[in-house]
């Protein structure tokens, strides 16, 4: 694999708004009925609380395939959320789903060291109340950032698995290896990507927000105007996934989720 220059970080990003400007509707409402699924997963108990980590994998395709679709001018459907499941490639991917829980638990769990737990109970629903959580507001962002530098090389090996598992056809162990060493040689281009979505996703609704209350003197208008636009900056994320994947291992041959043939290999 040739190594990824650092502006292809920032070529993604625009993709991704690339990707997303063909088919909107479509995508916001394949986003909107993947939450609409999370948030009736979540009224069921326990089961509820962990299907989401879960089924990150098998869903997190459902948002790739429609942007190969839309890069071969397919129309995007709400029942693409379902391709995954109907792949031989689902078992494997909700192993991954189980991984993505683990060390999701595994990093929050360690980062109680840094707070005495009061991140892990409020991760976990513990209901902790609001006193605690001002008291205790400097060791528990210290417990976030333990919990986010942690699950750094956790987030390397699961970046590519699931199209790799997927597209590729590759088996578990083999797709995390495969992420994490390319993510690892591509670390210039990925820190640039990860910056750019950092500052996008503040600025632009700190900016919207900052005019509108001089514009207005409404919070009911700022969270009005803000909805909207938070939902389309995520799908716009979602959307610049793909080009991450396709920047290296190439495009998928057809939409049924047959695994791509990249040109170059990895390694």
């Amino acid at each position: 694999m040739e190594k990824i220059p650092a502006k292809d970080g920032w070529l993604w990003v625009k993709q991704g708004f690339s990707l997303f400007r063909k088919q909107p509707a479509e995508m916001s409402t394949l986003f909107l009925s993947y939450m609409f699924l999370m948030l009736a997963l979540g009224l069921i108990p326990v089961l509820g609380q962990i299907m989401p980590l879960i089924l990150i994998p098998v869903f997190a395709m459902s948002f790739m395939q429609a942007c190969a679709q839309i890069e071969k001018g397919q129309r995007v459907y709400p029942n693409l959320l379902l391709i995954a499941f109907r792949d031989p490639a689902r078992n494997t991917l909700l192993k991954l789903g189980l991984l993505y829980l683990l060390a999701a638990t595994l990093v929050v769990a360690i980062s109680a060291l840094a707070d005495g737990g009061i991140f892990w109970k409020a991760m976990m629903g513990g209901g902790l109340e609001a006193k605690d959580l001002e008291s205790a507001a400097g060791s528990m962002r210290m417990a976030m950032l333990v919990a986010a530098a942690l699950y750094v090389p956790a987030a390397m090996a699961f970046w590519y698995a699931a199209p790799l598992i997927m597209w590729q056809k590759m088996p578990l162990g083999k797709a995390l290896f495969y992420s994490f060493f390319t993510v690892r040689r591509a670390g210039a281009a990925f820190l640039l990507y990860a910056l750019a979505w950092i500052v996008i996703a503040v600025m632009v609704p700190t900016l919207i927000s900052l005019a509108i209350s001089l514009l207005t003197g409404s919070i009911n208008a700022v969270i009005f105007i803000l909805l909207p636009i938070s939902i389309i900056l995520t799908v716009v994320m979602y959307c610049s996934f793909y080009p991450t994947y396709t920047a290296v291992f190439g495009k998928p041959q057809n939409g049924s989720g047959d695994p791509a043939q990249a040109s170059d290999q990895p390694y």
